[in-house]
């Protein structure tokens, strides 16, 4: 029985690991595995595979969309938390690449600092995936753009207003613009600005800045935020508040923007903090669906890392 060649390795560690065709490949291939799983049609491409998922920073949805979507590809899952691997403390980060890659076919890893998922995968001979870090998360604006594209179409040449923290989320939007042909409207208080070094962009073009978060929201196809205080800067939480007072996503912010504007937000939300009730329970807010698509991109990009370029 004649096999396919083996697909080279490739890793998922921020935006920019991919290409715009690579993109719009994973997006199809979204689309068509979440039709078979609204059509209970069984698809098992990774059958006999095995994802490890690494938790230094625990999770929700990136647990349940990962771990549900390999089953649902026919594979299976070993759910590793810092109680039972710690990254560098029992062992170097290096060794335990080494060990984990020989039992499992796929890496997922939440951690910390960037620099922890990228010497795991220096030393991985399986792909490895990036479920977030303090600087990027790559799989949450994968699904943010298939969201916008099911409910609106293509998403180049579009306006995209970032209101809140200049964090992970806002470092991996401005990539997607870059890539794939939109404009970011970044608004974030002072001191909390995006690091355009780590942001890694090459120019300028792709993002506007605006002091006012009103300001960035006018004439928006898309207005996005995240919570004030992410996971790991618990101690800044009150200066945090205080700073970011007027960075709600509110009705007046939504009004500017375009009437068919979308609203999204990657979960958990603090309704009063970063946006109303009557925004993200609101007509425009499609975070149900953007959490949903979590999963579905993800199985997608599993199925890209392990098999290349699936036709349908």
């Amino acid at each position: 029985m004649s096999q396919s060649p083996p697909v080279p390795v490739r890793h998922y560690l921020q935006f920019t690991d991919l290409t715009a065709d690579d993109y719009a490949h994973l997006f199809a291939r979204t689309a068509e595995i979440k039709r078979k799983f609204k059509a209970y049609e069984k698809y098992h491409p990774l059958a006999d595979r095995t994802l490890a998922m690494i938790f230094e920073k625990a999770s929700t949805r990136t647990r349940v969309s990962f771990e549900a979507g390999m089953y649902q590809l026919g594979g299976s899952v070993v759910h590793l938390t810092t109680g039972d691997s710690q990254l560098g403390r029992s062992e170097p980060i290096e060794d335990s690449a080494r060990v984990i890659s020989r039992m499992t076919a796929l890496v997922m890893i939440r951690t910390y600092g960037q620099d922890k998922i990228e010497r795991f995968a220096a030393h991985s001979r399986v792909p490895v995936i990036n479920g977030l870090t303090n600087e990027f998360h790559p799989c949450q604006i994968l699904a943010d753009i298939f969201t916008y594209i099911e409910h609106r179409g293509a998403i180049a040449g579009k306006v995209v207003a970032w209101v809140g923290d200049g964090n992970n989320m806002a470092n991996t939007w401005l990539q997607a613009a870059e890539l794939l042909g939109f404009t970011v409207h970044l608004s974030t208080p002072s001191g909390y600005e995006v690091d355009q070094a780590v942001a890694g962009l090459r120019s300028a073009e792709s993002y506007k800045i605006f002091k006012d978060p009103e300001d960035a929201c006018r004439g928006a196809d898309l207005v996005t935020t995240d919570v004030w205080t992410s996971m790991g800067y618990e101690a800044e939480n009150e200066a945090r508040k205080k700073a970011f007072a007027d960075w709600c996503v509110d009705e007046a912010m939504m009004q500017v923007a375009k009437p068919d504007a979308l609203f999204m937000h990657c979960l958990p939300a603090h309704r009063g903090e970063e946006v109303s009730a009557e925004v993200i329970d609101g007509p425009q807010s499609v975070v149900w669906d953007e959490a949903e698509n979590r999963m579905h991109v993800q199985k997608a990009l599993m199925e890209f890392l392990l098999l290349g370029r699936v036709k349908s």
